[in-house]
């Protein structure tokens, strides 16, 4: 007669520095499905598991920005292959979180890894198409090109648990950038899975950092933190939340890309490769090259 086995329950942690750590505080809150069943315990992430996100995220960038973006491409695309071994279980997670069927829930985790890619392939070519040589009435040679922005706050999607996270991620890194992801509050637990995506790829720690817990308490911190560098509030839906951190993150000159809504099914374009790039354009002087006074 065999013995009825107990079940193995997950601990969920947050993905900090390529590490997963419980929150410093010690706090956990219950998620629960579209049912109101209880799935797990998630970390209630503070202001200094934010402040340590950020240090973790600012030390990775500079050597993330300094991969060639053919080599970036290739790290993304590993990330995908990963997501692709383990569809079932975010298929299952997808779900539980947003009340879908089976096959709905693995059209849409079919749609993430597709866009995941689909960001990959920009790496090398984001380039073309935003920078490139300007005409100059002049004997310069004056080319523009793109750099990241830096350390980039991410407030994901509230309602798409990961198709709409993988679009508010995927391009921020793509490009150089390091990124600071507050997870779904409600919906958490994709977010947290792909952390342990992301650390057993090709991905260096620290490029992406992801926190859960309640957003009006994390993202105050981040959108006035000196070292932030741009804000995304795509899963902001308070819009007196949304203004205090637009004002906040004024202070130091942030980018922010303002919640609005968005299809996240359809065709992403290039506006969120675009918002986290600034442009550097470099002046050259030509010379004379012997008596004739032909140019180089």
């Amino acid at each position: 007669m065999s013995e009825q086995r107990l079940s193995v329950f997950k601990t969920y942690k947050l993905y900090v520095g390529g590490k997963f750590p419980r929150s410093e505080s010690g706090r956990v809150y219950e998620v629960s499905d579209s049912k109101s069943k209880w799935l797990a315990n998630a970390p209630l992430s503070s202001r200094k598991d934010a402040r340590d996100a950020v240090v973790a995220a600012r030390k990775a960038q500079g050597a993330w920005a300094g991969k060639t973006a053919y080599l970036r491409g290739q790290i993304l695309y590993r990330v995908a292959e990963m997501l692709e071994g383990r569809k079932d279980q975010f298929v299952r997670e997808v779900a539980e979180a947003e009340g879908l069927s089976k096959s709905k829930a693995a059209a849409v985790v079919d749609a993430a890894i597709d866009r995941w890619v689909w960001y990959a392939g920009w790496t090398d070519k984001i380039a073309q198409i935003v920078g490139g040589g300007n005409p100059v009435a002049g004997p310069f040679f004056n080319l523009s090109s793109p750099e990241p922005t830096g350390v980039v706050t991410v407030v994901a999607p509230q309602k798409s648990s990961f198709l709409g996270l993988v679009s508010v991620i995927a391009p921020v890194i793509a490009t150089g950038n390091t990124a600071v992801v507050i997870a779904s509050e409600n919906s958490p637990l994709p977010a947290l899975s792909l952390g342990e995506v992301l650390a057993t790829s090709d991905l260096p720690g620290g490029v992406v950092n992801i926190l859960s817990g309640r957003t009006a308490e994390i993202t105050p911190s981040l959108a006035a933190h000196q070292d932030v560098n741009a804000i995304d509030l795509a899963g902001v839906e308070d819009d007196v939340l949304a203004k205090e951190l637009e004002i906040a993150a004024a202070d130091n000159l942030k980018r922010v890309v303002r919640p609005q809504p968005v299809d996240w099914s359809a065709d992403p374009g290039t506006h969120r490769l675009t918002a986290f790039l600034e442009t550097k354009t470099v002046w050259h002087p030509t010379g004379s090259l012997g008596a004739s006074g032909s140019s180089y």
